[in-house]
């Protein structure tokens, strides 16, 4: 199982991402993709092997991916402060990999519907939905 954690900014939300998969699936391949740089070393601190900055490599591992998980934001264009391109956003958004998206509330878009809760919370459900439905 290759799982594809995108996160951009700080990283910070993709390293709790991280370090929870990864203590949960050991075996599972987890890449951390980065829109900038500084995310993606933030993301290499959880201790995973495999990772990748900027818009080629959001397209190239979108295809190889059997997950992939961010904040909500990682498909829409324009979100985190700009660093989402149209690009980025199309790629994960159009491929066959399951789509695992934690709500942010700093995001351009708010979606009804979902309670506001802490983001440990969220991460932690995603980690469930993974070995709900994709293990």
């Amino acid at each position: 199982m290759r799982i594809m954690v995108m996160d951009g900014q700080g990283g910070g939300v993709g390293r709790s991402l991280l370090e929870a998969l990864k203590e949960r699936f050991p075996e599972a391949e987890l890449i951390a993709v980065g829109t900038n740089a500084t995310a993606t070393a933030n993301m290499m601190k959880s201790g995973v092997t495999s990772g990748a900055t900027g818009e080629n490599a959001v397209v190239y591992n979108s295809k190889r991916a059997d997950v992939i998980v961010g904040p909500v934001g990682i498909v829409m264009a324009d979100a985190m402060l700009g660093e989402i391109t149209p690009t980025m956003a199309a790629a994960v958004a159009s491929n066959d990999a399951k789509l695992i998206l934690i709500p942010m509330s700093k995001c351009h878009a708010t979606i009804v519907g979902v309670e506001s809760r802490r983001l440990g919370e969220y991460i932690a459900e995603a980690v469930d939905e993974i070995a709900e439905n994709c293990f």
